[in-house]
């Protein structure tokens, strides 16, 4: 498949945008037409820069409100249209994009539609250059992507094609399908683009919330199967426009853009090879049926295979002061398990949750698990159990993760690693059928560490419930997609969070089986610090079997919980009824409660250690949640210690 992407898609200067497309690994880019004229280079040094990048010129776009005009008009157009034409000729481009009238056409006439729309393609003919003609979602007359179509075979013209734009049908809920039917010859492009399905004009929709496909909800793999099923050879470029995206760094845009292509092509070919039986020859466009057929002109290429992890391994947290940390988890009931013989990492643990404490601060600049300030506490890398770590790291780095080397010397395990987007370290590893881990014999002998030892009868089967992370507010699209095509994650609906210092943005990804929970975090932007930096808080929640005894075996250890105000559990009453012995529990142990129809959820948090805190949760019944009416409670309570610290 041939890759490209419009230049609107990213920030930065035309000649950056170019660089950050090339490195990134595209074939080719659509030049958007601002892009050109704010560009300070002549056409022919642009022409020569992509040819020494490796990069086609695919698409000159847009150019806008041709058809649909009176004849004063219409000349007009045409004399632009020349002008653009002799433009492209120096750039080197045979392919304009041309979208219906959306602004100055008056007179509702295909027949008129396709006379002017002759005359343009009659006039591109004389420079050599093709038109594709593309129906727009807001079109005054044109809307839908089949009329368009239907427009160019009536003007029949070898330098008129349609383009077909993801978004412009997907936001209209256009059936598909019907794109099997076109002539391929036809069909002069494709542009692709998701989006998180929102209740808004398609047009503001459209300029501000499209997204990089795997990032949104729209049915991207059926859209392009039909594409391909048609016959078409061509480019399958992006075209995003996106706020986010275009103050964000052009080349880790670039590469995020690029994943997201490389995951719609495995996506798309999953989706031909489930819908085999009812396809098409996709050699004439024609329409034949060919059931079980599955080669087509359009080659999609495939990643190395891997099913979803089994669980977590681990989690890691990093400080320069450790002794913190080492507190809170011997209070809670971990287990001090020693120091590994070669790194400065210490082992703790309690039934299956184990959690490293990495005592070394990130180098200055280090992007994997800095913080900030550079001594605080923060969560630096997860461990997941997989079937094949090589063959899971492998299509990783084939989704353009940056790979994380971690130093092994003779007879320790060797991890598969990589970064994902908000510098967390990712480590792949073998899971066993009983929940152990063949590293930890390399930690010496650790019982004795401190005063505490020894978990609680309640935690004993203890194991990580979820990790949450924040991210960065340019990335968080990015961390969606990359979960969801790297490590096999499916991102659930997403749910918005009220706090003091405003609605935090909340994404679960998780496993089928829920052995794997991923929570994702857009913190306020207020909140944040830089593109490396976690200044907002993150956790690991763990799942026990007895919450009440394990909060009670903590307090006499001395735990430090969150204090839950009073009012919290006046509230809880009042909507649930609770027995006034239990509730009075609750309220003594600064416990949470949630219910729902399939369970219960008791949970309880511990004080914050730099940015990490760390959730003890027990899911009685079904109940599948995180709590979140007690959410607010959380971030309330939080702010008000945060800012009683600094005062």
């Amino acid at each position: 498949m041939r890759t490209g992407i419009a230049t609107v898609c990213l920030s930065g200067t035309l000649t950056e945008k170019m660089q950050a497309c090339a490195i990134a690994g595209f074939d080719g880019i659509e030049i958007f037409e601002q892009d050109l004229v704010t560009s300070p280079l002549r056409p022919e040094d642009l022409r020569k820069m992509a040819a020494d990048l490796g990069l086609t010129l695919d698409l000159y776009q847009p150019f806008r409100d041709f058809d649909g005009v009176t004849e004063d008009l219409l000349a007009a157009n045409l004399r632009r249209a020349d002008a653009k034409f002799r433009l492209m000729s120096r750039l080197g481009m045979d392919t304009i994009l041309v979208c219906s009238n959306v602004a100055t056409a008056t007179i509702d006439d295909d027949g008129l539609r396709a006379k002017q729309l002759a005359a343009l393609a009659e006039l591109a003919g004389d420079h050599g250059v093709k038109v594709a003609y593309e129906a727009l979602a807001w079109g005054k007359y044109v809307s839908d992507y089949e009329h368009a179509h239907r427009l160019v075979e009536m003007v029949d013209h070898p330098n008129l094609g349609s383009c077909l734009d993801s978004f412009h049908i997907l936001s209209r809920d256009w059936d598909t399908a019907p794109i099997e039917d076109f002539n391929p010859d036809k069909i002069f492009f494709v542009q692709v683009a998701d989006a998180p399905k929102l209740s808004m004009d398609v047009l503001s929709w459209s300029r501000h919330y499209r997204v990089f496909p795997g990032e949104g909800q729209f049915e991207l793999a059926k859209f392009m199967g039909h594409v391909v099923r048609a016959g078409y050879t061509g480019p399958v470029s992006l075209e995003v426009f996106n706020d986010v995206f275009r103050q964000s760094d052009v080349d880790r845009t670039a590469v995020d853009a690029m994943r997201s292509l490389i995951w719609l092509e495995e996506q798309s070919a999953k989706w031909l090879e489930a819908n085999a039986a009812n396809g098409t020859t996709g050699t004439g466009g024609a329409g034949a049926k060919a059931a079980g057929r599955r080669r087509y002109p359009m080659e999609l290429a495939t990643l190395p295979q891997v099913a979803e992890p089994a669980g977590f391994n681990f989690a890691e947290v990093r400080a320069a002061d450790t002794a913190a940390l080492e507190t809170v988890l011997g209070q809670l009931g971990f287990e001090f398990n020693g120091r590994h013989r070669t790194k400065e990492v210490q082992l703790w643990t309690m039934g299956h949750a184990r959690v490293i404490i990495n005592e070394q601060a990130p180098a200055a600049g280090d992007s994997a698990g800095s913080l900030s300030p550079a001594t605080a506490a923060g969560i630096a890398a997860i461990g997941f159990d997989v079937d094949s770590p090589v063959i899971a790291s492998a299509r990783a780095q084939q989704l353009k993760a940056p790979a994380v080397p971690r130093k092994s010397q003779a007879n320790e395990e060797v991890f598969q690693g990589f970064a994902a987007p908000d510098s967390t370290e990712i480590f792949l590893c073998q899971g066993s059928p009983d929940g152990t881990a063949a590293w930890i014999t390399e930690f010496g002998e650790g019982r004795g560490f401190g005063e505490f030892t020894g978990a609680p009868s309640g935690a004993r089967g203890a194991v990580i419930d979820h990790v949450n992370l924040a991210q960065p507010w340019q990335h968080f699209d990015e961390a969606v997609l990359f979960y969801t095509s790297a490590l096999a994650l499916e991102p659930q609906p997403y749910a918005e969070v009220a706090s003091p210092s405003g609605l935090v943005r909340s994404q679960v990804m998780q496993t089928s089986d829920r052995a794997v929970r991923l929570v994702l975090n857009l913190a306020p932007l207020h909140q944040q610090d830089g593109t490396r930096h976690k200044t907002y808080q993150e956790h690991i929640a763990f799942a026990v079997d007895d919450l009440v005894a394990t909060a009670r075996a903590a307090r006499d250890r001395g735990l430090a919980f969150l204090q839950i105000p009073a009012n919290y559990y006046e509230d809880l009453d009042a909507r649930f009824g609770l027995d006034p012995e239990f509730l009075a529990t609750l309220q003594d142990l600064n416990l949470l409660y949630d219910r729902d129809a399939d369970g219960e959820f008791l949970h309880f948090y511990t004080a914050t250690v730099g940015s990490v805190f760390f959730e003890m949760v027990e899911r009685r019944g079904s109940y599948d949640g995180y709590g979140a009416p007690n959410a607010p409670v959380r971030h309330a309570v939080q702010y008000d210690h945060l800012h009683q610290l600094t005062k």
